[in-house]
């Protein structure tokens, strides 16, 4: 009988749907967070940190440092996956003073763009009210605004092809 019962609270449990934790949340918010940071131009991250943050100080766990990723692309009916090729990125890894790590992560060159991006990273994890307001913000109305223009400039080149049907056919 017991062997039956564990049976049986082992199938309940598989087939309950398991709960969203706060941790599952908070892990997206970051991730969202971050890639607006990473699209974010270094211009506006340093005017953000000298406005807000000017006496933050942090050390770096890993300095900054230029890499390559491969980018995978898919085409086809199947959607099978090729190498299109690689991309310059850079990244950082920071600690605040109280030990809250931060990563940062963008295309390109830019080492002083891929640290402040892990500043503020952990930032985020400290004020995200705070970063939200003064600098994810202003950020994504600018990747709006610049997706809005390229999609305009787009429609503007958009050809409608039509058939002429001659009356005595």
């Amino acid at each position: 009988m017991s062997c039956q019962r564990h049976i049986n609270l082992r199938m309940r449990a598989t087939m309950t749907k398991p709960q969203e934790s706060a941790a599952e949340i908070d892990t997206s918010a970051r991730a969202a967070a971050m890639g607006l940071f990473s699209k974010a131009s270094l211009k506006e991250l340093q005017s953000a940190f000298s406005t807000f943050w000017p006496n933050q100080s942090f050390r770096e766990l890993k300095p900054a440092e230029m890499g390559l990723v491969m980018l995978r692309g898919q085409m086809g009916g199947d959607g099978a996956a090729f190498n299109l090729g690689e991309a310059t990125v850079s990244k950082a890894v920071i600690e605040l003073a109280d030990g809250t790590r931060g990563y940062g992560q963008c295309l390109g060159r830019n080492l002083e763009k891929a640290r402040l991006a892990a500043v503020f990273d952990a930032l985020w994890q400290q004020f995200p009210d705070m970063v939200e307001q003064h600098v994810l913000a202003p950020v994504r109305k600018t990747v709006e605004l610049a997706q809005q223009t390229q999609a305009a400039q787009t429609a503007a080149t958009k050809v409608d092809f039509f058939t002429l049907v001659r009356g005595e056919d």
